[in-house]
């Protein structure tokens, strides 16, 4: 791979992986409600299912879900289903968990390793990029292989720190967000935002 595909490899991942999607969304929000430590496994998650993603694939996977549209549906309707059900969640969501003080209603429900590692399979715009980088980076070349080994650990970085960076903005609003002014709506008004920003992805993803 010569520096030119490679700094094409990380402008795409840097816009891919920063860009607001439904992995930072989630990171942001828990890490507000829940905080940075109680973020992490979810943080850690994300790198972990978009990277078995990548090497499935790579290994013809992606060729799969190309050819049977209906997959393609199927993945895409049970993606928005579990968005819906979770800025439902959210929107309902009030004061931070340990916070002092009554709020509306309890935190979001929290999104564990597994259920984010899962949730990659069901995320089209993970797919969108996994199958972006196989077909640009990795098919149809003489070492793909070589390549894949290259591009991996590459888009592992960019999977964590991206998520990592929305976790730690969220908990650096935690206080603020969980603060006295107004009983707490901030921390309401916090959630609603992030369950919209959900909703809209939701929608997005039936219309591609």
């Amino acid at each position: 791979m010569n520096w030119q595909e490679f700094t094409a490899l990380l402008v795409l991942a840097t816009a891919m992986s920063f860009s607001p999607g439904p992995n930072n969304t989630l990171s942001a929000t828990l890490a507000a409600n829940y905080g940075l430590r109680r973020a992490m496994p979810f943080v850690a998650s994300v790198p972990m299912g978009w990277g078995l993603m990548l090497g499935l694939c790579a290994l013809g996977l992606g060729a799969l879900l190309v050819a049977a549209p209906l997959l393609g549906q199927a993945i895409k309707f049970a993606g928005a289903a579990y968005l819906v059900w979770l800025a439902w969640k959210i929107a309902r969501a009030g004061r931070p968990a340990g916070a002092s003080g009554a709020g509306e209603a309890a935190p979001p429900a929290n999104v564990g390793f597994w259920q984010g590692a899962a949730f990659q399979f069901v995320n089209i715009k993970a797919w969108m990029f996994a199958l972006a980088i196989v077909s640009g980076w990795i098919a149809g070349r003489a070492d793909p292989g070589l390549r894949f080994a290259l591009v991996l650990p590459v888009m592992l970085f960019f999977a964590f720190a991206s998520n990592l960076t929305y976790a730690l903005l969220g908990s650096l609003l935690r206080e603020w967000l969980a603060g006295p002014a107004q009983s707490g709506q901030r921390m309401v008004w916090f959630n609603r935002l992030m369950a919209a920003v959900l909703l809209a992805t939701a929608v997005w993803m039936l219309w591609q």
